[in-house]
């Protein structure tokens, strides 16, 4: 019996089990509209995560205290840039000399150390603690990825101007902050020379200042030490190389062996790569979750195609009667639960589709938003996802029938056609 016959014939089977083969389908339907759902809810985290990071600077390197991997993760970027690791906080080492060792590597065009600290901010009556970091206004201009919503950035005449965030102009105070007014840190006044636009990263919470102005503000600041040094190198494409050469001269420079560093360097590049990783985990950990209603699907195909078997038996013993061969039967039966695995597919992509346009609409918002990974929950649906769900489908479907299908080709015809 040739291929289409046996298509047709399958096709008959499931045009005439219509309530039996429509509640299985349904199975099929609920199972692939999830994972297309879901997965589409991961893969847009997955490039709300990547364009928050690709704009954090793919040339930008982060050197701070304390060794291992930075609490704080890529500054301005993942984290927040706010915490720090109790290494950090216990052993705030950095200093001008550093700066020197690390200016003296190959392929480095900025270096900038910066203070960071809290401090008591009062503004029209108002009172809040604020996250401040001393900059070098010459330099930092020329590193930092934000850019401004309003007014300018801080130049090397300022002293008593500043530069603050997003969130600290909208959020903050009752009343939001404007450019040219005054605030009040730790007593001493500061004009308010440019608002950051938000980006997501820690530049949104902080208040930039001269670091010269920082360290008479901060308690704690000192006269030398660093909580940070910031690195623009001149071609991105080399940074992993300078990140290593960077890491020996500092190595030397400050007497310490691999196993005892007092530092850690951090890049972009480095932070987007475990990022993504935890986000892909995620999403495959979120699919295999929805794929768990497709197995019950796929429970529910095998049962129609029991049951569909025990009702062609009598067809099955005419059909071999006039010469159909085990062959024959098996591939009508297993092309019929291949039907309802694609028919089921075709309607769970369309369903899951719908789905996951909708979810954007419904202004749900993931892990609060600020970092890179919050804001407003976005979904992404490619191509593949919707040939591997329908591809999917299509498998598990044929994959349920296989055993009904192998009972039925067994058939002895006398059997069949005695069967009542």
């Amino acid at each position: 019996m040739k291929l289409n016959k046996c298509l047709k014939l399958a096709l008959n089977i499931l045009l005439h089990s219509k309530l039996r083969s429509w509640l299985t389908i349904v199975g099929i339907v609920i199972g692939v509209a999830a994972v297309v759902a879901i997965v589409s809810i991961g893969q847009g985290l997955q490039q709300n995560v990547q364009s928050r990071l690709g704009g954090l600077g793919a040339d930008i390197i982060t050197i701070s205290p304390g060794g291992g991997k930075a609490a704080g993760g890529f500054r301005g970027g993942f984290g927040g840039g706010e915490q720090e690791s109790a290494a950090s906080v216990k052993s705030k080492n950095l200093t001008k000399q550093d700066i020197q060792v690390i200016k003296s590597v190959e392929n480095i065009n900025l270096a900038e150390g910066i203070i960071s600290g809290r401090g008591v901010v009062y503004y029209l009556g108002q009172k809040a603690s604020a996250s401040i970091d001393g900059v070098d206004p010459l330099v930092w201009k020329e590193i930092t990825v934000s850019e401004l919503d309003q007014g300018r950035f801080i130049g090397p005449t300022d002293y008593n101007a500043v530069v603050v965030g997003s969130r600290i102009a909208k959020t903050t105070f009752k009343q939001l902050l404007a450019l040219n007014r005054e605030i009040t840190i730790e007593g001493k006044s500061f004009k308010i020379a440019g608002i950051l636009k938000e980006s997501g990263g820690g530049d949104d919470g902080k208040i930039i200042m001269p670091i010269n102005a920082a360290r008479e503000t901060l308690t704690n600041a000192g006269n030398d030490n660093l909580n940070s040094i910031i690195v623009k190198v001149t071609d991105a494409d080399l940074i992993d190389e300078t990140v290593a050469n960077i890491d020996q001269k500092l190595m030397l420079s400050r007497h310490v062996a691999e196993q005892k560093k007092d530092y850690s360097i951090n890049t972009a590049k480095a932070t987007q790569e475990r990022v993504a990783s935890v986000t892909q985990t995620m999403t495959l950990f979120l699919g295999a979750i929805a794929a768990v209603s497709l197995i019950v699907g796929a429970v529910g195909i095998a049962n129609t195609m029991f049951t569909s078997v025990l009702e062609k038996t009598k067809d099955i013993g005419i059909m071999k009667a006039i010469g159909a061969g085990n062959k024959d039967i098996m591939f009508i039966f297993m092309f019929n639960s291949g039907l309802v695995g694609l028919v089921g597919g075709l309607l769970g992509i369309g369903l899951g589709s719908i789905i996951s346009g909708l979810i954007p609409m419904l202004g749900l918002r993931l892990m609060g938003g600020g970092g890179p990974t919050g804001g407003a929950l976005t979904t992404a649906i490619s191509p593949g996802l919707l040939i591997s769900a329908l591809f999917l489908s299509i498998i598990i479907g044929m994959a349920a029938g296989i055993i009904p299908a192998y009972r039925a080709s067994k058939l002895k015809p006398v059997d069949a056609l005695r069967y009542e």
